[in-house]
């Protein structure tokens, strides 16, 4: 007699009974993948009780996203860090084998090892001239702070040293092929991580906008996706993702774009999220917002008639290099999905994780965010950032590359300088020289 179980595989036994492997949560079932019929949402028996559980997660996420973003740049960075845990230990858990990983007791921490000495490594650099502006003013601190930044670089890589000499020294017979394995899968794990999502800490400190809108059109364009597809999608996208429509794609790109307009006329009128952070304290922020936020205004008599009420329209050219941010959001971004279903497919997983209802692991949220991280830097410091050099560049090559008795000699020396200025004479002759740039 042959018993069926949706939940796992058979196996037979005596007596003709089937025995059945019990299947993990997020485990695909093979019979998905030789059904013939187009696997949509509209075609879902359960859509919509799906989707009010995805509603339900949605809601809390977009809540607390709110209230740490009122709560400041330190604690939106540390928000990053948790997801890069998470992440992390997801990621580490997939390839992770119980009977291999029982003889290696030592191999997990490890893991974390590396994991932690990458992010030193990486927000040592990111963060170095933040974290010296905050303790300016304890000289102690100062000084051990300035010989991190100085050393940083140096105490990361001995911290790799003894990490790699760990791993050497921990290597068993009969095990090496499982080991190497898990080896190379952490540098891959540290490569995917780290190497996109750093970029999201640079962006918040040039100011949260630049964080807030690139993934908030993200989050945008997967619901956008998500319903359009759940109402009108007939046409499959992707074989990668089943579930993914020309119908839902389209509506999101659409809606995104509009949405990167809109949202950047409204974020900008905030110097909260406007102004760069120069250190890492919480305090409210208060700057001169630029010429990128300040609104240019354009007429409409040209195009619509005399009895139209408004005259001119008042544009935010930060809106302009939103439309970009919007453009890659809904033809780019996505593809970070999509190598993520392929990713999964290749495991036979159906989701990284079940930490978040409906939705799936934390990797499963972020895989979009990520390559959209990286636009955002590099078309910031490429197109937006202006290209010279500012006190804070200068100041980060001070404290790399002078001792303390070398910072306190140029200190003495630009104090000579202005009290060179301050004299009416020697100002005159400056000025007539065009010396007034260097004081």
């Amino acid at each position: 007699m042959i018993k069926e179980s949706s939940s796992g595989e058979s196996t037979p036994t005596h007596g003709g009974r089937v025995r059945h492997r019990k299947r993990s949560s997020n485990e695909v079932p093979p019979d998905m993948n030789k059904s013939t019929e187009p696997n949509l949402l509209v075609n879902d028996r359960h859509k919509y009780k799906s989707m009010l559980i995805r509603t339900y997660s949605s809601l809390w996420m977009i809540g607390g996203f709110a209230l740490i973003i009122y709560m400041g740049h330190l604690y939106i960075c540390a928000m990053v860090v948790v997801i890069q845990i998470f992440m992390a230990k997801e990621l580490f858990n997939l390839l992770r084998r119980g009977n291999e990983a029982r003889h290696l007791p030592g191999f997990r921490l490890l893991n974390w090892h590396f994991f932690f000495t990458a992010m030193l490594f990486t927000y040592g650099r990111f963060l170095s001239q933040q974290l010296v502006n905050t303790v300016t003013s304890d000289k102690l601190l100062y000084k051990l702070v300035s010989g991190f930044v100085k050393y940083q670089m140096f105490i990361c890589y001995f911290l790799y040293i003894a990490g790699f000499m760990w791993f050497i020294l921990t290597l068993k017979k009969k095990m090496y092929k499982y080991q190497f394995s898990q080896y190379a899968w952490t540098h891959m794990i540290l490569l995917m991580v780290f190497a996109q999502s750093s970029f999201t800490v640079a962006n918040i400190f040039e100011g949260i906008f630049w964080f807030l809108l690139p993934a908030s059109l993200i989050v945008i364009n997967d619901i956008a996706a998500y319903f359009f597809g759940f109402f009108f999608g007939k046409t499959p996208l992707i074989k990668l993702s089943p579930k993914k429509t020309w119908e839902g794609f389209i509506g999101a790109s659409v809606t995104t774009m509009l949405s990167a307009f809109v949202l950047a006329n409204i974020m900008g009128r905030f110097q909260w999220l406007t102004c760069p952070r120069k250190d890492l304290s919480t305090g409210w922020l208060s700057c001169d917002p630029g010429p990128l936020f300040k609104p240019e205004f354009y007429s409409l008599q040209e195009f619509f008639p005399g009895w139209f009420p408004w005259k001119e329209i008042p544009i935010l050219p930060v809106q302009w290099h939103a439309l970009a941010l919007g453009l890659f959001a809904s033809i780019i971004a996505p593809f970070g999905g999509f190598f993520a279903s392929g990713f999964k497919r290749a495991f036979k997983i159906k989701d990284f994780g079940d930490s978040i209802p409906g939705h799936g692991g934390i990797t499963d949220r972020m895989d979009c965010q990520m390559v959209m991280a990286v636009f955002a830097y590099i078309y910031y410091q490429s197109f937006v950032r202006p290209q010279d050099f500012t006190v804070e560049m200068i100041l980060e090559q001070i404290l790399k590359n002078l001792s303390f008795q070398e910072q306190q000699v140029l200190y003495e020396q630009l104090g000579k300088i202005r009290e060179y200025a301050a004299d009416p004479y020697i100002f005159g002759f400056m000025a007539k020289f065009n010396f007034g740039d260097f004081v």
